[in-house]
């Protein structure tokens, strides 16, 4: 951490581009909750999001490959790359637009922030990898937080709904933490920038033929505020942050970029109390503190291991 504090202009740089990152995507579910004030589904706002952001996720796929030249991928690790794509952003988006309509956009980020967590559970449970002492602890550090604050959401609300809203958003958080994990070995052979945009683009496909097959077509005339919203949504909360955390990365590592973004959970709480009236209560607090501890631990101790071998 001396390091950074005394880093170079290029890693102060990174610092921030990760920082605004990371602000612009947990503002993803206080905008999300915005256009459900309007007369629409889950499936319908996710179709306007990605509708918006695909032309700039092409660009930024065809760009990025430009400049890095022809990738070596075999047809394998292209399907990978589609079934990733599928998962790691069509599934995982779709669960969490879902959820976001049962549950406040302060709990769905404490829920979806846990997804370390299960890359570590999954990597036990179907890789035989061993889980230590630390991570044990920080696995139940993690997990306590998110009940402290759901059981807050299940006083203040319908329970039924904060539990089938949180059960989506634990669908989504497992979805990308499955995504994570196949990604490992895609990401050096692609870069992050265009495998990132690649996923997001092949997910928009899969939106939009679910939309196709399965959409409400009249939800598709909405006032001019929604149209306003989404295009905030599918490019200031989707390509921007991808761009920006990818770019920081390169230049301040991904610990640190780990423990920058960990700001995104407290930030939603505020974001949604300003701009939906959610309430920030000491239970709330008490939990996204608990998780923030908890997936900062189980990350850095992820980190050394790498570094050991």
């Amino acid at each position: 951490m001396k390091r950074f504090f005394q880093g170079s202009e290029k890693e102060w740089t990174g610092a921030a581009l990760v920082l605004v990152g990371a602000l612009l995507f947990s503002a993803k579910a206080v905008v999300v909750k915005l256009t459900y004030q309007y007369p629409l589904g889950a499936l319908t706002s996710l179709f306007f999001r990605m509708l918006f952001a695909f032309p700039f996720l092409v660009w930024m796929a065809y760009s990025e490959g430009k400049k890095e030249g022809p990738s070596s991928l075999s047809r394998k690790e292209w399907f990978s790359v589609i079934l990733m794509g599928v998962v790691g952003y069509y599934l995982a988006s779709l669960f969490d637009f879902v959820g976001l309509q049962y549950i406040s956009a302060g709990l769905e980020r404490i829920i979806l922030f846990i997804y370390p967590t299960l890359v570590v559970i999954l990597s036990f449970l179907f890789l035989k990898k061993k889980i230590y002492a630390t991570e044990v602890f920080s696995l139940l550090l993690t997990y306590t937080g998110v009940g402290i604050a759901f059981s807050q959401d299940m006083k203040s609300s319908n329970t039924e709904n904060v539990a089938l809203g949180g059960f989506y958003i634990l669908l989504s958080a497992l979805t990308y933490a499955i995504y994570l994990m196949g990604s490992g070995s895609l990401i050096p052979k692609l870069g992050a920038k265009r495998y990132t945009a690649w996923a997001l683009a092949i997910s928009s496909v899969a939106v939009f033929l679910h939309f196709l097959i399965l959409g409400n077509w009249e939800e598709l005339v909405q006032p001019l505020g929604f149209y306003f919203l989404a295009f905030f949504m599918g490019t200031v909360n989707t390509v921007l942050p991808a761009i920006f955390v990818s770019e920081g990365i390169k230049r301040v590592g991904s610990k640190a970029a780990a423990i920058i973004g960990s700001v995104g959970p407290m930030s939603t709480l505020f974001l949604a109390y300003w701009f939906l009236d959610e309430k920030i209560t000491l239970f709330h607090t008490i939990g996204t503190i608990f998780v923030l501890i908890g997936v900062f631990w189980i990350s850095s101790r992820k980190k050394e291991k790498l570094q050991d071998v």
